[in-house]
């Protein structure tokens, strides 16, 4: 019945609380007059008194101790729900849902894990594993990650790392049985992992850059994936070379269970953190971006894998 009675209820609250026409014009930075106007308006729309008026006092009808008693609840719970989202927008709190490749995932985000969660106890964190360029607006994702500056022109791109540089590996097991590429052409005679967008599921070719000159070059295999956890282990198990990054594979070469190959023609490539807000950037994103660029690299773990 009342489609825009919100602002008359509220004044409503305030008379019934202070039992005064003044004092709740007071309480609200309004006038008595504006106060009174309000609640004519009000009892006109409901077409029942809810005041009694006199001289000395203001006190509730039958019909306004109902009204008052209905809503009182109602209305805290507003009040509630206002004061939590305006806390929101100003301190970083909530639920902060991530659209990331895996690779990512491992570089950045687990290595921080608990540091951030124990500095920003009112955030939490839901990460999507996802290899292809969703929409993550559409799909409710407050931000995603993605290697290489190519996303769509409305959204808002953070250098998380943007110099982050390829490693071609393979396995000793491997290599002892097929022998090393020397140059990047040589690939074509080995069986390489090869990775399968999710989108288009197209195979992507390799890309190598050396002395300025960048070049791709369409390797193949008998293994084709979209999760370079998939790679990583088939490398890993002598399956063939894989095409990832140094700071994904760092702790398998230092080991020894993977082969650097190619580190002339290695290409470096960006890692963005992309987000689409037309208000600005919320807290808890703001917050986790600074934690991302503050907090010194980690080496990248993957404790599922077989090494």
């Amino acid at each position: 019945m009342i489609i825009d009675g919100l602002d008359g209820l509220g004044t409503f609250m305030q008379v019934a609380a202070t039992r005064s026409f003044t004092g709740a014009a007071k309480a609200g930075g309004l006038t008595p007059s504006a106060v009174s106007h309000t609640i004519r308006q009000l009892e006109a729309k409901l077409d029942v008194r809810l005041f009694n008026r006199t001289t000395r006092s203001v006190s509730l009808t039958e019909a306004g101790e109902q009204l008052y008693a209905s809503i009182a609840p109602l209305m805290s719970g507003l009040q509630s729900a206002v004061r939590q989202v305006s806390r929101s927008a100003n301190h970083p709190s909530g639920v902060l849902r991530l659209n990331v490749p895996r690779s990512a995932s491992v570089m950045l985000i687990e290595p921080i894990l608990p540091a951030f969660l124990e500095a920003y106890p009112d955030v939490s964190l839901d990460v999507v594993i996802d290899n292809g360029l969703s929409d993550i607006v559409s799909q409710g994702f407050d931000a995603g990650i993605r290697f290489g500056n190519v996303l769509e022109k409305d959204m808002h791109v953070v250098p998380v790392r943007p110099d982050m540089r390829v490693a071609i590996v393979a396995s000793p097991a491997y290599l002892a049985r097929h022998g090393t590429p020397r140059t990047p052409d040589q690939l074509q005679k080995h069986g390489c992992i090869v990775f399968r967008g999710t989108t288009t599921g197209a195979l992507y070719p390799w890309d190598f850059e050396r002395d300025g000159v960048r070049s791709a070059v369409a390797v193949r295999g008998r293994v084709a994936t979209n999760d370079t956890l998939v790679a990583l282990q088939a490398a890993l198990d002598g399956v063939g070379i894989a095409y990832l990054y140094e700071e994904y594979v760092a702790r398998f070469v230092a080991s020894g269970a993977l082969v650097p190959l190619l580190r002339k023609w290695s290409p470096s490539e960006g890692l963005y953190l992309y987000y689409f807000n037309p208000r600005g950037m919320p807290p808890k994103l703001r917050v986790f971006i600074d934690f991302l660029m503050k907090v010194p690299q980690a080496p990248a773990r993957a404790a599922t894998l077989r090494v």
